[in-house]
């Protein structure tokens, strides 16, 4: 009985390791994935970054992030695969499809109240775009209050 769920993969490579070394740890991750019937979902390579503290020798590394969805063998597995891998400083796997679950159901629920809270006071329940904050088209280009005002260099 094994169940889908979805995880953040956040790795560190270490800054000796050429771009085709990473590209290959990339490979190496995605081969388990499809070995364990999951879905590689998104792949964002951040780039070198500086470390927040030194970890061995290194002062920078290549942060990589993946999200994966599979089941909780697949993660163990890419565990274990990444501890030995030596181009690797650090990684982090965290599992976020209950985080999403609560996010979306806190937002349901003051989408709901926002509705009911609205049509109590006689208003639709959905906002109108000309109420929505951030709407500030029609102000844009007009400099409200700044009629006759100096800028001062």
């Amino acid at each position: 009985m094994s169940q889908t769920r979805q995880y953040e993969l956040v790795y560190i490579v270490s800054p000796e390791a050429s771009e085709q070394a990473i590209a290959d740890l990339h490979t190496q991750v995605e081969q388990i994935v499809q070995r364990f019937n999951g879905t590689l979902d998104k792949t964002e390579n951040w780039g070198r970054r500086k470390l927040a503290y030194e970890i061995g020798k290194a002062r920078e590394g290549t942060y990589v992030v993946e999200t994966i969805s599979g089941p909780g063998e697949l993660m163990k597995e890419v565990d274990r695969r990444l501890r030995v891998t030596d181009t690797i400083i650090r990684h982090l796997i965290v599992r976020v499809d209950e985080d999403l679950s609560v996010a979306e159901r806190l937002r349901s629920e003051r989408k709901s109240t926002q509705a009911r809270r609205r049509t109590a006071r006689g208003l639709p329940p959905e906002p109108l775009p000309s109420e929505r904050r951030g709407d500030r088209d029609d102000l844009d280009n007009e400099d409200i209050g700044l009629e006759g005002a100096e800028v001062q260099r």
